[in-house]
C-alpha cells in the first residue's frame, strides 16, 4: 500500500510509510499482532534503480550477444503421425523409423493412450510386479481457470512430472492431483467484461443467481483449457480425481473450515484497513496489487476518469496550531485524504516539539481540533519530524490510531467519491476530482506551501487497474499467531522439512510478525461466506450486530435459537453477501481434494501428502495458509516436505509478469512462434506506454526470429537442467535448441540400434542376466552403473539438474561419441582399415550391450522427457525377452544401482580416462598433420602401467584415434612382451598426453611443413602463460602453508606436463626447421 509523504513546513525531505497492505491485516480486536517496520526509503529508491538499470539495458543493449551468435536454427521440416489411431489407443510403433526427430510426429496419440489406460492412477499399482507397499502423494498449486501457462507453471510442472514419473517407476503408489482455482477476482473480471463486450450489460443488470449461471456457463466453455495445457506438458495426473475449488465436495470443505475456524475463535468479525478496489468494489488481497513506480510527476490512466490523474507530486501544507502564533507544515501525496486527518505526530524526544505536546492544530475546512501526538514511531532525521494521521486511509496511521485512541474519520466511499463527512462542497465528487479542489482551497485561504516531484509506488489493481483505496470496512480474519507459532515449531523440530535450508530463516521471520488475514472478499462469485446476520422478531435494533454460522441456513437458524434463547421460528437470518478470499480454499488444498472433512480411502491413504513442491514467492501467500490451516483442521501437516524452486526470470534478470509485458507462454517453445506473433501478444495487453516499448524493444532483440519449434521434451529438459534450488532462472532459446539437439541424437541413436538389431537371432536378455565382456563392454557398462547411481542420489535430494547432466553426459559423451563409435566397425564391418574384433561372438555381446545401454538408459530418462523416450523404447520391444515388461514405459522398473552391482569395474573406468587423453591427443596430431581419411601408424613411450592399458584397449584405441596400428616402448621400465620396442621414425610429430606419455606420429607426406611450424608455434603461446600462472602460483610465500598437501600434488604433475610439452613443442620446431 502507499499513503502520503509528510514534512514540516519549508522542509524538502518527506517520509513515506510503509506500503505494506493487509491481506493479513491488523485489526481492532483482542491485542492483535501489529507490527511496526520502519519504511526504507533507501530500499525503495534502490528498486527504482534496478528497474531503471534493466530498462536501460533493454533499450541500450545490441541486438545480439555471445549467446545468441550460437543461436543458428532453421526451420525443421515437420513429419506427422498419420495412422489411424482412435484416440486413446496405442500408437503403431512398427511403422517405418522416420529420418529425423520431429516433435510433431513424436508427441502424437501417447498422452489419450496413457490417459486411457489409467497408467496415472494409484490404482495401477496394483498390477506392477514391482510396486512397494509405499505412497508418493501431492497436489499440483491449482492454476487459475481464467489463467494460460507461463514458464513459471511450466517450470512447476516439469519437476513435479519428473519426481512423479520416478517414485511410479519406483513401484511407489502415486497420487499426483489436478487441480484448478475458482480465482474470485480474475474470474469475475473476465465475465463481467465478456458480458459488456458481448451484452452492453453490466454485472448489476443481473441477479446475483442470474449473474452466476454466466460465469459456469464460462467456466463450462473455457474452463479446461488450463488443463488441455498441462496434457501437452505430458504431466502424468490422475484426471478421474480433478478438483475444481467450486465443485460440490470442495465447497462443503470450504464451509466446514470456515465453521470449526469459527467455533474454536480462530475466526472472528472486525473492523480493519483493507486494499479496497473502487472499479471491482471488493477488497483485494497483496498479491493482486502491482506496485506501479513513477520516478516524478507521471500521468496514469484509471478507470472511470475521462483525463489521466497525474501521480508522483508531493503537496505541502500548514495546520495553524491553536492557541499558539505558529504553525506545523505536512506533506502529502494525496491531499484529498487530509480531511480524515485526526492528529500529527512528533517524536517525544525532538526538541524541536516540546513547547507543542499537548497542543491542537485547527483543521482549515471542518474545524476540528487535531492534538499533537507523541509516538516513537516518528522519525526525527526524516524530514522536521511531523507527520499527519489519517486512520481511516493508512496503514500505519490506522497502527498510530490503535495506540493513542484516536477516531478514524472515512472520507472516501467504496464506490471513489468524496463523503459526506467532507462537506457539501466535496460530497460525491471523485476523489482525484477532490485532489485539485482541496488545492484550490488551501490556496485560497493562504495555507499551500508548494509543490514538488516526488518518486514513488503506486498501488494498482492488477485486475482492472484502478488505483487502491485504503478502507475502514467490517471484515471476516483468521487469527493467525497461535497457528504460526505451530508452523514454526513445526520446521524447528524437524516434523517439516524446508528445501532449500535457506528458506528456514525465512519463514521463522515471517510467520513470527505474522499479523491477522481479511479472508472477505465483496465479490459474487465464489464461495459465500456461510456466516449469517441474526434479526430476533419483535426486537428492537441493536448497534451491535449478532452473527451466527453454520454448514447450512437450518444449521445457523438452530445455532442462532440456542445463542439467543428464543425459537428458530423468530429469528430472521441474512447471509453475509460476501465470499471468502481465494486464497483461503486454496489453502485446504492438500486435504480438501482428498475428500476431507469425510474420513475417504484417499485421505487415509494419501495425506499428509508426501510433498509440496512450488515457487519460492508463493511461500507466504499459500505455503504457509497450507500449513497453518492443514495443521489446525485435520491435527497433521499437510505435507512431509517444502521443495521451492527458483522463478524463472527473463535474460534481464526481471520477474515474467503480465505487467511487464515479458511472460512467454510455453506453448510457443513447444510448437514454435514467429517475432510478429509474440509482439502482437504484447499489443493484445494493457501495458503502460513505456513498459510496452521495454516489452516490443526486449522481444525483437531476444527473438528476432521468433522462438523454433523444440517440443514438449526439449522444453522439459532444459528447465529440469537448471539448479531449481539455486540462483533465479533464466531460459534461453539457445537453451531449449540445444535440447531439441539431443532428442535429434536420441533419435540417431536408436535409428543405429535398430538397424544393428534387425537380423539378431535371439532377444537380448536382461540386464541382470548379461556378463559384461571385453575391456570397452566393462567400460560402458560400468559407466551406465555409476551414471544409475548419480541418479539415484541426486533425485533423493532432489536435484533434478545433476540427474540431467548425469544421463545427457552418458548418453552423449560416453554412448555417443566413444561406445558407438567404437562399436561401429565391429557391428557394421565397414572399417577395413583398422584391425577390429570382428568374429560374430564378439558382435552379438556387442549388439546385447548396445541394446541394453539405449534400454535402460530411455528409462533413466523417461521422468524428464516422457515422449521421445516412450517413442524410442517402444520401437526396442520386439528384441527384449522379458516377459514381465510392462505396455508402457512409464510403469517400466526405474533402474536401480543395486541391481547392476555386477557392472561396476572402477579401475577400467579410471584407466579408460586415459585411454582418453591418449585419443584426444592422437586427433590432435592427426589435425596438425591434416589428415582426414589417413590412418597412418602411432608410436607411444609409456610407463609400464600405461602399457597395459593400451594393451587392454587395444581396438578402442585403433578405432576412435583412427589409426591403423601403434607401437608401444617403455623407456623407463622393462618392455612388456606384448609390445614392440621399435623407435619412433626421426622428425615425428610429437604429443605429450603427461609427464610419462607421449606419442609420436610420423612425418606424413603432402604435409605443408609451414602450416605445422604455425601450428605448435599457436599451441607454445596457448601453454606458456598457463605454465606461468602455475609457477606464480607455486613461487607465493604461504603456498606451501595454506595449500592442501594433494592440491600441491596436482599443480605439480600440471607443471611437470607443461614443462614437457612445451620441450617436446621446442623440439619438434627444431626438427621442422631443418626439413
Amino acid at each position: 500500500m502507499w499513503r502520503a509523504a509528510r514534512r514540516l513546513s519549508g522542509t524538502r525531505t518527506a517520509r513515506r510509510c510503509s506500503n505494506n497492505s493487509s491481506v493479513f491485516s491488523t485489526t481492532v480486536s483482542s491485542q492483535p499482532n501489529l507490527p511496526e517496520t520502519k519504511p526504507s526509503a533507501r530500499l525503495q529508491e534502490e528498486k527504482r534503480r534496478r528497474k531503471r538499470d534493466r530498462e536501460k539495458l533493454v533499450l541500450s543493449s545490441p541486438h545480439t550477444n555471445a549467446e545468441d551468435d550460437k543461436v543458428n536454427w532453421s526451420e525443421k521440416p515437420k513429419i506427422v503421425y498419420n495412422a489411424h489411431t482412435p484416440p486413446g489407443t496405442k500408437k503403431d510403433t512398427s511403422l517405418p523409423f522416420p529420418s529425423s526427430y520431429s516433435p510433431d510426429y513424436v508427441e502424437s496419440s501417447w498422452y489419450q493412450w496413457w490417459e486411457k489406460e489409467k497408467f496415472f492412477s494409484p490404482e495401477q499399482h496394483e498390477q506392477l510386479a514391482h510396486g512397494e507397499e509405499r505412497t508418493f502423494s501431492l497436489c499440483i498449486p491449482p492454476p487459475n481457470v481464467t489463467g494460460k501457462l507461463h514458464l513459471g507453471h511450466a517450470l512447476t510442472v516439469a519437476v513435479q512430472d519428473a519426481l512423479v514419473r520416478w517414485r511410479r517407476m519406483q513401484g511407489y503408489r502415486v497420487l499426483w492431483v489436478p487441480g484448478c482455482d475458482h480465482a474470485g477476482i480474475a474470474t469475475q473480471t473476465v465475465v463481467e467484461k465478456k458480458l459488456l463486450r458481448e451484452k452492453g450489460k453490466r454485472r448489476q443488470d443481473f441477479t446475483r443467481e442470474e449473474f452466476l449461471q454466466e460465469v459456469w456457463k464460462w467456466k463450462n466453455e473455457k474452463g479446461d483449457e488450463i488443463y488441455q495445457q498441462l496434457r501437452m506438458l505430458g504431466s502424468s495426473l490422475d484426471w478421474s480425481r480433478a478438483c475444481f475449488t467450486m465443485d460440490p465436495g470442495f465447497s462443503r470443505a470450504v464451509t466446514a473450515a470456515f465453521v470449526r475456524l469459527c467455533d474454536s475463535g480462530l475466526v472472528y468479525r472486525s473492523e480493519a484497513l483493507v486494499n479496497w478496489s473502487c472499479a471491482l468494489q471488493s477488497t483485494i488481497s497483496d498479491i493482486e496489487v502491482d506496485s506501479v513506480e513513477v520516478p516524478g510527476p507521471t500521468a496514469l490512466s484509471v478507470p472511470g476518469y475521462e483525463n489521466k490523474v497525474e501521480f508522483g507530486s508531493m503537496l505541502t501544507f500548514a495546520y495553524p496550531v491553536e492557541d499558539h502564533n505558529s504553525e506545523v507544515g505536512v506533506s502529502t501525496t494525496r491531499p484529498e485524504t487530509m480531511l480524515g486527518d485526526v492528529a500529527v505526530a512528533v517524536h517525544p524526544d525532538d526538541p524541536r516539539y516540546q513547547a507543542l505536546h499537548g497542543k491542537h492544530c485547527r483543521h482549515p475546512f471542518t474545524n476540528r481540533l487535531l492534538p499533537i501526538i507523541t509516538d516513537p514511531v516518528v522519525d526525527m532525521k526524516l524530514g522536521t519530524g511531523a507527520v499527519k494521521v489519517t486512520p481511516a486511509h493508512d496503514h500505519t496511521d490506522f497502527l498510530l490510531s490503535l495506540r493513542h485512541s484516536l477516531p478514524r474519520i472515512s472520507v472516501i466511499g467504496e464506490d471513489g467519491t468524496m463523503m459526506p463527512s467532507c462537506g457539501q462542497w466535496l460530497e460525491g465528487v471523485k476523489r482525484f476530482d477532490a485532489r485539485q479542489m482541496i488545492v484550490d482551497a488551501l490556496v485560497e485561504k493562504k495555507l499551500f506551501r508548494g509543490k514538488q516531484d516526488h518518486a514513488m509506488a503506486v498501488p494498482v489493481c492488477s485486475r482492472s487497474g484502478d488505483i487502491i483505496e485504503p478502507l475502514l470496512k467490517k471484515q471476516w480474519f483468521v487469527r493467525c499467531d497461535t497457528m504460526a507459532k505451530k508452523a514454526v515449531q513445526a520446521v524447528e523440530d524437524g516434523h517439516l522439512e524446508i528445501i532449500p535450508q535457506h528458506f528456514t530463516k525465512t519463514w521463522r521471520n515471517w510467520m513470527s510478525n505474522i499479523s491477522d488475514w481479511c479472508i472477505s472478499r465483496q465479490l459474487w462469485w465464489g464461495h459465500q461466506i456461510p456466516a449469517y446476520q441474526v434479526q430476533l422478531t419483535g426486537s428492537s435494533s441493536s448497534a451491535e450486530e449478532k452473527w451466527v454460522w453454520g454448514l447450512s441456513a437450518d444449521e445457523a437458524r438452530r445455532r442462532a435459537a440456542v445463542k439467543y434463547g428464543v425459537k428458530p421460528e423468530e429469528i430472521t437470518l441474512r447471509q453475509d453477501p460476501d465470499v471468502l478470499d481465494t486464497w483461503f480454499s486454496s489453502g485446504l488444498f492438500p486435504f480438501a481434494m482428498l475428500g476431507w472433512p469425510e474420513q475417504t480411502s484417499d485421505l487415509q491413504h494419501f495425506y499428509p501428502n508426501s510433498i509440496l513442491e512450488t515457487g519460492s514467492d508463493l511461500i507466504f501467500f499459500w505455503v504457509a495458509r497450507m500449513v497453518m490451516l492443514g495443521t489446525e483442521l485435520t491435527g497433521q501437516l499437510p505435507f512431509k516436505q517444502v521443495l521451492f524452486h527458483s522463478l524463472v526470470r527473463d535474460k534481464y534478470g526481471r520477474k515474467m509478469s503480465k505487467s511487464l509485458g515479458n511472460v512467454i507462454d510455453p506453448l510457443d517453445f513447444i510448437h514454435g512462434v514467429s517475432l510478429q506473433r509474440l509482439q502482437e501478444k504484447v499489443k493484445e495487453g494493457n501495458l503502460d506506454p513505456r513498459e510496452h516499448l521495454v516489452a516490443l524493444e526486449a522481444q525483437r532483440k531476444d527473438f528476432p526470429k521468433g522462438i523454433p519449434q523444440c517440443g514438449t521434451d526439449a522444453l522439459r529438459l532444459a528447465l529440469c537442467s537448471h539448479k531449481i534450488q539455486g540462483e533465479d532462472i533464466s531460459l534461453s532459446v539457445s537453451e531449449v535448441l540445444n535440447c531439441r539437439h539431443f532428442c535429434n541424437k536420441m533419435w540417431q541413436t536408436l535409428r543405429f540400434t535398430l538397424g544393428v538389431l534387425e537380423n539378431s537371432p535371439a532377444p537380448m536378455g536382461t540386464p541382470e542376466e548379461m556378463v559384461t565382456e571385453g575391456s570397452m563392454e566393462r567400460w560402458i557398462c560400468s559407466r551406465l552403473y555409476s551414471t544409475i547411481l548419480q541418479c539415484e542420489q541426486a533425485l533423493e535430494v532432489y536435484e533434478v539438474h545433476a540427474a540431467t547432466f548425469a544421463m545427457y553426459s552418458f548418453w552423449v559423451h560416453s554412448l555417443c561419441d566413444v561406445y558407438i563409435e567404437y562399436a561401429k566397425p565391429v557391428l557394421l564391418k565397414q572399417d577395413k582399415g583398422t584391425v577390429v574384433q570382428t568374429d560374430p561372438a564378439h558382435s552379438d555381446i556387442t549388439k546385447t550391450v548396445l541394446f541394453h545401454c539405449v534400454s535402460l538408459s530411455l528409462a533413466l530418462l523417461s521422468p524428464f522427457m516422457p515422449f521421445i523416450t516412450e517413442e524410442l523404447w517402444q520401437r526396442l520391444q520386439p528384441f527384449r525377452s522379458d516377459p514381465g515388461t510392462q505396455t508402457s514405459l512409464c510403469l517400466q522398473p526405474y533402474p536401480r544401482s543395486s541391481q547392476l552391482v555386477h557392472w561396476h569395474f572402477p579401475e577400467v573406468e579410471k584407466n579408460f580416462l586415459f585411454v582418453q587423453e591418449v585419443v584426444r591427443v592422437t586427433r590432435s596430431l592427426r589435425a596438425q598433420c591434416g589428415l582426414t581419411k589417413e590412418k597412418p601408424d602411432l608410436w607411444v613411450e609409456c610407463s609400464p602401467s600405461q602399457a597395459r592399458i593400451l594393451t587392454d584397449f587395444g581396438s578402442a584405441v585403433l578405432t576412435l584415434g583412427r589409426i591403423s596400428n601403434f607401437h608401444i616402448s617403455c623407456p623407463d621400465g622393462a618392455d612388456l612382451p606384448s609390445t614392440q620396442s621399435i623407435p619412433p621414425p626421426k622428425g615425428s610429430l610429437i604429443g605429450v598426453v603427461d609427464h610419462t606419455c607421449r606419442l609420436h606420429l610420423p612425418p606424413q607426406s603432402g604435409v605443408i611443413l609451414d602450416q605445422q611450424l604455425l601450428q605448435l608455434s599457436q599451441r607454445r603461446s596457448k601453454l606458456t602463460p598457463k605454465l606461468e600462472q602455475l609457477l606464480d602460483r607455486l613461487r607465493s610465500s604461504d603456498y606451501q602453508t595454506k595449500v592442501p598437501d594433494h592440491i600441491q600434488q596436482q599443480t605439480a604433475k600440471k607443471v611437470l606436463a607443461l614443462q614437457q610439452e612445451l620441450k617436446t613443442i621446442e623440439d619438434q620446431m627444431k626438427v621442422l626447421e631443418k626439413i
